[in-house]
């Protein structure tokens, strides 16, 4: 299976998404998109396919978020996405691409979605939380 995740390492829910994607016996395309951020087209296909509006896929959270106005509800999606090409810290992550969909893996486990079956035994978050059980099923 073709699966690609927008990655942070230096950020923990992105860690535990590659790591539930490659408990899933698969080894996807990693992109560090604050190295190589999508194209403002892929950006807004992205979030469109996932289902979000643009604002809900900017980061505030550590991020020049309000230090650039952009809590301001007059902007617009073209506004808001020019920021995120400008500053890929804008960006959400992690943002997940696989055949069965998109999904912005905010929390982690939201993956799990659009991942096939295949879950090699137990799965445990960074934080110690239970994912999958000892089967590879879907604790939460």
């Amino acid at each position: 299976m073709n699966v690609t995740i927008y990655h942070n390492p230096d950020c923990g829910t992105s860690r535990n998404t590659l790591a539930m994607i490659r408990n899933a016996g698969i080894e996807p395309t990693v992109i560090e998109y604050l190295a190589s951020p999508p194209s403002r087209d892929e950006l807004a296909k992205m979030i469109a396919d996932a289902g979000l509006t643009v604002r809900q896929a900017i980061r505030e959270k550590d991020t020049p978020y309000a230090e650039l106005g952009l809590d301001d509800p007059n902007l617009t999606d073209d506004q808001l996405l020019e920021a995120m090409m400008k500053d890929p810290i804008l960006i959400n992550r992690p943002f997940v691409i696989t055949p069965l969909g998109t999904r912005l893996a905010r929390p982690s486990e939201a993956v799990l979605d659009i991942l096939p079956d295949t879950h090699k035994g137990p799965f445990t978050k960074e934080d110690g939380e239970k994912v999958l059980d000892e089967h590879g099923q879907r604790l939460v």
